[in-house]
């Protein structure tokens, strides 16, 4: 179609060209952001402008760097997008439960622009079908950080972070993915597909890491991972 898109059936889907542009803007911008930050913390003190330290910055990259690898340990595939990881969820949903909800939702959108440039861009209707399947229902993955000083906390975010990322999903499907419901699916039940569609993989995978964080020597080494962060 163009030098950065290609069309085929209805769907967009980014070139290499395109891709590679993708990620060139998104380093040009975090290098201009950083930039103006520490031009304009010249003359101000650290201790009220300063977004992310030395120790929180190392270990949001690794939390996202570990999301992003076992993203592609997909235990169980989805046919239009989707699957269930080896808990590629947990690593997110990890910065915001160690720095709180601001630093969470910063990790989570850039964790949600390496998912996009994962997939090529493979499935885009549209802007805003992107910004829900990809942007902003992993951004999403950084609301665990509003539980950071509860109780049981990161049980608390990952399954209240993993419920809003379905959700997201979810509206994307009913705006735009509707005509590609199976055949096989009832047709009594079409009003719910979008729900059952992502919930099914998006709750599995939750289960699963949820009963592992339950299991004493994980819950132990959580809670070590995270005095190692915080201290």
């Amino acid at each position: 179609m163009s030098l950065f898109l290609n069309q085929e059936d209805g769907y967009y889907s980014l070139t290499t060209t395109g891709i590679v542009i993708f990620v060139a803007i998104i380093i040009l911008l975090v290098a201009l952001t950083a930039f103006l930050k520490s031009k304009g913390n010249a003359d101000e003190t650290p201790k009220n402008t300063k977004t992310f330290s030395t120790k929180q910055l190392v270990f949001s990259a690794a939390a996202i760097a570990l999301g992003f690898a076992t993203s592609y340990i997909k235990i169980v595939p989805m046919p239009w997008g989707g699957s269930i990881t080896l808990c590629s969820m947990l690593f997110v949903t990890l910065i915001g439960y160690c720095y709180g909800p601001k630093i969470g939702l910063i990790a989570g959108f850039a964790y949600g622009l390496l998912q996009f440039v994962q997939d090529g861009g493979s499935y885009i209707l549209s802007p805003l079908q992107a910004c829900l399947d990809y942007i902003l229902a992993f951004a999403a993955l950084g609301l665990s950080g509003f539980f950071y000083k509860k109780a049981n906390g990161l049980i608390k975010g990952y399954l209240f972070a993993i419920l809003i990322r379905g959700l997201l999903h979810t509206i994307g499907g009913y705006l735009y993915w509707m005509d590609y419901m199976p055949e096989s699916f009832p047709q009594s039940l079409a009003i719910i597909y979008p729900i059952a569609y992502n919930y099914s993989y998006i709750l599995a995978e939750g289960l699963i890491t949820v009963i592992l964080l339950l299991l004493p020597p994980v819950k132990n080494a959580m809670a070590r991972v995270k005095k190692l962060a915080t201290e």
